[in-house]
């Protein structure tokens, strides 16, 4: 039996839904409109979007009340209509989706696994955070997705997205989700079909296709399993692997991550307007840090979670460096359950999350608000190298000529403070990690982009010198023993003027004595 319904949209296209009775073991079903559905290999249903090319990558209203994520309707003061996440509309994401498949073969397919959730122990689950490729080109939020994106002809596309269905028993207990037509509604999908018959949906796809772009990464879940050679669970007949090797034999899946960072690295406007509402938001929450006079390091971290949040990111990007005294001298020291104690330095790397995008930033300043001259000495070393490397930050320079710059930089402003070192000690023991790194999606982001290669307008990086001076070693002055000064920016190029993104964190040191003494209200 089939059932079939019409519904009118408040945008300019009809939408059609037919609704496949589970009984049917062989079903062809004629449709139209926007939305439609046929059956492949007994009841497994494909729902299929159709509409004109002008209006392909507009955001569909929604007509379902639920998702599994904010939408314009459901969450009107986090996003814009036209938008799938905070700042970017449906339309970026599908000209994401086409310069992408600019850079891949005529017949080519691209498969790619969205995350699942992680569970700490039991029914106890960690925060779900999304494959940022995945979410770089789809904006889908939600745990175990699989995105197909096919070539068939040159200049266009098929989107395919697998996703959780929708289950009324499942989602009184944890919330909406979007479910296939919302994949097809709301994330313009070519093609949506549910999760669990993934092998059944990839069987077609893999056997029409020319190449194969798709990377294994390591997994222990029953739909991740499929996509692992090395893990077979029961309920699963076949991985991916030997899948590809039924209809291709000897084909060999070609990389995608490199591709896809390629894009990522390259922030559009939209971006950048995103991660500079990170930095602002993260950058007065560490300036207004400054007053308040923590005695622990657990307290300053829990404010500046708190600060992060309240002043519009939805979380911190992660999990940050609160360090006290000589805690500083370790560069990821995360433990920040020490006391401050005054007289000494804290040192903080912190920054918040908005839009899924990461703000990255590292201060230093003394406990009681006041620089001994040995601090201020060191400091303003460490400022300086900052300052320079940023002007360095251009189209002309790569990121291994910046963090050369910096050792160089080091070596004199530390000679005329008091220090003998050598370009040796600075490297391994003064200032032993690099300049700075690619920022976006992950706070490590595009790992793979060479640190060789001169940067492009668009990247964003941060710029991080940093000086640690360790608390036993008779070869550095002693009254600068003990001391951890790291200053760090996110900046954009923008040919040879790179822009500050996380200014608003005060980093003079008038400055910082400034607000340290203000007494700050709350947020």
């Amino acid at each position: 039996m089939i059932r079939q319904c019409t519904r009118h949209c408040r945008s300019s296209h009809i939408a059609g839904i037919s609704a496949l009775d589970l009984a049917t073991t062989n079903t062809t079903i004629k449709c139209s409109g926007i939305l439609n559905l046929s059956s492949t290999r007994g009841i497994v249903p494909i729902y299929r979007r159709q509409c004109h090319p002008e209006i392909r990558g507009r955001r569909g209203y929604a007509v379902q009340t639920g998702f599994g994520q904010p939408t314009f309707e459901t969450r009107p003061h986090m996003l814009k209509e036209g938008e799938l996440t905070p700042g970017i509309s449906a339309l970026e994401y599908h000209f994401r989706r086409h310069k992408l498949i600019e850079q891949l073969p005529v017949g080519a397919t691209a498969i790619l696994v969205g995350n699942e959730i992680k569970y700490r122990s039991g029914a106890v689950f960690y925060e779900f955070h999304q494959n940022p490729d995945f979410f770089y080109l789809s904006g889908f939020n939600e745990p175990r997705a699989v995105m197909v994106i096919e070539k068939p002809v040159e200049n266009n596309y098929t989107f395919h997205l697998y996703v959780q269905p929708k289950d009324e028993r499942k989602e009184l207990w944890e919330g909406p989700r979007t479910g296939v037509n919302g994949a097809l509604e709301m994330f313009n999908a070519d093609e949506a079909g549910d999760i669990k018959f993934i092998r059944k949906y990839l069987d077609d796809i893999i056997a029409r296709a020319k190449a194969i772009y798709m990377d294994i990464a390591a997994a222990n879940s029953e739909i991740a399993s499929f996509f692992h050679p090395h893990v077979r669970r029961e309920t699963m007949e076949v991985n991916i692997l030997e899948l590809i090797k039924y209809h291709k034999k000897e084909t060999t899946l070609r990389p995608l991550t490199r591709i896809v960072q390629s894009l990522r690295a390259v922030k559009s406007e939209a971006e950048l307007k995103v991660m500079q509402k990170a930095g602002k938001i993260s950058g007065r929450a560490i300036t207004r840090a400054y007053g308040r006079r923590f005695t622990k390091e657990a307290d300053l971290n829990a404010y500046l979670d708190y600060a992060f949040r309240i002043g519009g990111c939805e979380k911190s990007a992660y999990v940050p460096v609160v360090a006290g005294g000589k805690n500083a001298l370790g560069i990821h020291y995360t433990r920040n359950d020490d006391v401050l104690n005054d007289g000494e330095m804290v040192l903080i790397d912190a920054g918040g999350q908005y839009g899924g995008y990461c703000a990255d930033i590292s201060r230093a300043w003394p406990v009681n608000g006041k620089f001994t001259e040995p601090q201020k000495d060191l400091y303003d070393a460490v400022l300086n190298v900052q300052k320079e490397c940023i002007k360095l930050a251009t189209t002309s320079n790569s990121l291994e000529t910046i963090h050369r710059s910096s050792v160089d930089l080091f070596a004199v402003e530390l000679r005329n403070i008091g220090f003998d070192t050598s370009l040796s000690e600075i490297n391994s023991i003064l200032y032993p990690h690099y300049v700075g790194h690619h920022l976006g999606l992950d706070v490590h982001d595009c790992p793979d982009q060479s640190r060789r290669q001169n940067l492009k307008r668009g990247n964003v990086i941060t710029i991080e010198p940093g000086i640690y001076v360790p608390v036993d070693n008779p070869k550095f002055p002693k009254h600068f023993r003990g001391i951890g000064i790291r200053i760090e920016d996110n900046v954009y190029i923008h040919d040879d003027s790179p822009i500050v993104t996380s200014g608003e964190a005060a980093k003079e040191i008038k400055d910082i004595e400034y607000a340290c003494a203000a007494a700050w209200e709350d947020i």
